[in-house]
């Protein structure tokens, strides 16, 4: 028996594909965008584990749960985005099992087969696949050009906008204050439903944050707003958030249920413990301390790592650097040759909805330290300059 027709045209992730290639202690990988195991605040997250199970009312933790999410944990998340500049009560948000189950509920709830999606140009893999596996015609986003997209959404009419605003997976790019006012009023001009997906935003070395999408006036009931605990906390507890719309609540609501009734109730518990005895400034600050040393070691072994004539960005936060080689090499090409190197990228064609760039490729800077990203780079720098110059 075949699989069902509508997973034909979603491809594998290369992400994932990878991550099973180089479970090699001695391979310095740059593909997943992995947190730092080190970082994690183990004692913590026993310790609020520890606590929610020695409750008098433990047993509770571990029932059936309301398909909302936990309330305690909502009503942290919502004061803590609303410190953030984003107003939000408890009630406005959806606790989901990760961020993309959150995607993932939204084109269950918004995207018959069929529908158009707008993306910009790379974008998420994953949400590629979501919105593929929904039966989605994807439509691209001409870059900073803002006369370009309105020309796209008047011609396509899209359903939903898919963003990642701040530290974009995979370019590391940023967007300004003034294009964000911009897009949700031609959201409300021509209908369309805009995803902020923001996992990275807490996340910044530099700059001054800037306003989400979601506080824009006249974005109320126009912009869904996803959120994770991945990056802050550990991605192995799998909580996220999407915060609705009124008019989205109830539709989001039914699709969470079919899909799994409910997050886990222990490990949203945990959580809400976690969150209650942290400071949560402390440990993000901490975060990004090590991060902006890791970033600064692969953007200062940039220049000779990457051949004459590459471009590369330079994130403000987040975890990614966004590469392009000179000429028409594909980069997938390079792989094999990285990995018998003991280094490992991501290429970056399958990151495009469109017409693919082959000569690009995506890095994370997370995982390792500046020792072994500066490592991996000169590991790096002898695999392209082997092809290039040949």
């Amino acid at each position: 028996m075949s699989a069902a027709r509508r997973l034909a045209g979603v491809a594998s992730s290369p992400v994932r594909d990878l991550l099973a290639l180089i479970d090699r202690p001695e391979v310095i990988s740059f593909a997943g965008g992995l947190p730092a195991p080190e970082l994690f605040d183990l004692d913590g997250l026993r310790a609020a584990f520890d606590r929610v199970l020695s409750a008098p009312d433990a047993r509770r933790h571990l029932q059936y749960a309301p398909t909302e999410g936990n309330p305690d944990l909502r009503a942290q998340v919502a004061a803590r985005m609303t410190a953030r500049g984003l107003p939000t009560s408890a009630g406005d948000l959806l606790v989901t099992t990760g961020s993309q189950q959150g995607l993932t509920l939204i084109t269950t709830a918004l995207l018959d087969p069929g529908a158009v999606v707008a993306v910009e140009e790379p974008t998420y893999l994953a949400a590629l696949q979501s919105f593929q596996l929904a039966g989605a015609r994807l439509v691209t986003l001409p870059g900073a050009d803002l006369a370009g997209w309105e020309r796209v959404l008047a011609s396509e009419r899209p359903t939903l906008i898919y963003l990642v605003p701040n530290f974009a997976n995979p370019t590391g790019r940023t967007m300004p204050a003034a294009f964000r006012a911009a897009v949700v009023e031609l959201a409300e001009r021509y209908g369309a439903w805009v995803v902020e997906d923001d996992p990275y935003g807490e996340l910044r070395y530099r700059g001054s944050p800037v306003p989400p999408l979601a506080a824009q006036p006249s974005a109320e009931e126009r912009v869904l707003h996803l959120g994770s605990f991945s990056k802050i906390a550990a991605p192995g507890l799998r909580l996220g958030w999407v915060r609705t719309p009124p008019s989205l609540r109830a539709a989001l609501t039914v699709a969470k249920q079919a899909a799994d009734l409910h997050t886990s109730t222990i490990d949203q518990a945990a959580a809400a413990a976690w969150l209650a005895a942290t400071d949560l400034d402390a440990h993000i600050g901490r975060l990004r301390d090590a991060y902006r040393e890791r970033r600064d070691a692969m953007m200062s072994a940039m220049p000779a790592t990457a051949p004459e004539g590459s471009v590369w960005s330079d994130p403000e936060g987040g975890m990614f650097t966004w590469v392009r080689l000179p000429g028409a090499v594909d980069s997938a090409t390079l792989l094999p040759r990285a990995l018998a190197k003991d280094v490992a990228f991501v290429p970056g064609a399958p990151f495009f909805a469109g017409p693919s760039d082959p000569p690009t490729l995506r890095l994370s800077f997370t995982t390792h330290t500046p020792s072994e990203i500066t490592e991996g780079m000169r590991r790096l720098s002898g695999v392209l300059s082997e092809v290039l110059s040949a």
